[in-house]
């Protein structure tokens, strides 16, 4: 397999295990964690646990919200510029939980580079 597939999976598989314990920053946990020991080249660095967690956590939060009808997402949705629709605060959600996934990415990918040296 790919090792961009491989990290892509090990992302969700990690990010899912972790938020069951762990607050938000589990995301970056995985993120970091999975760059650390599959690593990957240039820009799929970034790109391939942002992806993960976009979809990650665009899921997640469906499923969620979809158990009492969008309620509270739609009331957040109201509160922030979002003219009130649920589906597009999912989307800010995961792009923001993808944001600091991959950024976490790439420190794992220097903290790899460092323990190589």
């Amino acid at each position: 397999m790919n090792k961009s597939i491989i990290n892509f999976i090990i992302t969700i598989i990690l990010a899912f295990v972790f938020s069951l314990f762990l607050p938000w920053w589990s995301v970056m946990l995985a993120g970091f964690l999975s760059a650390l020991f599959v690593p990957l080249k240039h820009s799929s660095v970034f790109f391939i646990p942002f992806l993960a967690i976009v979809i990650f956590w665009g899921i997640y939060a469906f499923t969620l919200s979809s158990g009492n009808d969008f309620i509270l997402a739609k009331r957040i949705a109201v509160l922030l510029p979002l003219g009130g629709n649920p589906y597009v605060l999912i989307l800010v959600t995961g792009i923001i939980g993808g944001i600091a996934a991959g950024l976490a990415a790439i420190f794992g990918k220097q903290c790899q580079l460092l323990l190589k040296k």
